[in-house]
C-alpha cells in the first residue's frame, strides 16, 4: 500500500488519480495508523515551509515518519514542498526541517542580467539526470516536468543530487540519500512524464 500522506497541503486528488491510473494500490491518508502499515510513502505539498513543518506537527507525524523512513527504510517521495521539507531550515520560515537532506532551501536569486527571470519558476522546464537510478530509469532527454515554487534545495551533500534544472543558474531538481528521494517539479502535473516517474517509484524502487 502506497499512502499519499494528508497533512493539509498538497494536489492529493492529483496524486491519487495518477497513481490509480497506472494500477497502484493507494490511499490519501492522515492517520498515524495507515502511515505504520504503508508499504512507500508519498509527501505532497504546495505552500509554505513552516506552514507544511507545523501541520505535521500538530497532526503528530514527526514519529511515526522518523520510524518508516529513517529505521524501516520504507521508500519515501516528496513533492514540492514536500521536498523542501527534507532538508534542515528554509529561508521561508521559522520551522526547523526534517533534516534527512543535508541542506537548506532559499529562494531563487538572480542577478542584474537576469531580470527577465520571474519569481515563482513557473511551467514547464528539462532535468538533468546526474546518476543512473531506478526513478528515471527509461528516461529520454526530451522529457518536460512542471514546476512552480520560488525556493529551492541547497545541497551540502553533491552525491545526493539526483537531477538538476537550469533556471538563472542550476539547482537540484530531484534528490535521493538511500529510501530517500523527492522531485522539485510536480510529477502529478506532468502527464505522460510524471506518470512515468510515478510508475518508477510504484514498480522499481
Amino acid at each position: 500500500m502506497i499512502v499519499i500522506i494528508d497533512y493539509g497541503l498538497g494536489n492529493l486528488g492529483s496524486m491519487f488519480n495518477m497513481l490509480k491510473k497506472i494500477g497502484a494500490d493507494a490511499m490519501i491518508s492522515s492517520t498515524i495508523s495507515d502511515i505504520e502499515k504503508a508499504d512507500k510513502i508519498i509527501l505532497p505539498g504546495v505552500g509554505a515551509f513552516d506552514n507544511g513543518m507545523a501541520n505535521l506537527i500538530e497532526r503528530g507525524f514527526l514519529p511515526v515518519l522518523n520510524e518508516k523512513v529513517l529505521r524501516e527504510k520504507v521508500p519515501l517521495l516528496g513533492v514540492c514542498l514536500g521536498l523542501q521539507l527534507f532538508t534542515q531550515r528554509s529561508e521561508e520560515g521559522k520551522l526547523p526541517g526534517l533534516g534527512w537532506i543535508d541542506g537548506e532551501t532559499i529562494r531563487f536569486r538572480f542577478n542584474s542580467s537576469q531580470h527577465h527571470l520571474k519569481v515563482p519558476h513557473m511551467g514547464w522546464n528539462t532535468i538533468d539526470v546526474l546518476h543512473e537510478n531506478d526513478l528515471f530509469n527509461d528516461m529520454n532527454e526530451d522529457w518536460r516536468f512542471y514546476f512552480v515554487h520560488s525556493y529551492h534545495l541547497k545541497c551540502y551533500d553533491d552525491c545526493d543530487i539526483l537531477a538538476q534544472t537550469c533556471y538563472g543558474y542550476d539547482f537540484p531538481s530531484a534528490v535521493r540519500r538511500d529510501n530517500i528521494m523527492g522531485t522539485q517539479f510536480h510529477p502529478e502535473k506532468s502527464h505522460k512524464y510524471g506518470l512515468k516517474v510515478l510508475k518508477n517509484f510504484v514498480e522499481k524502487v
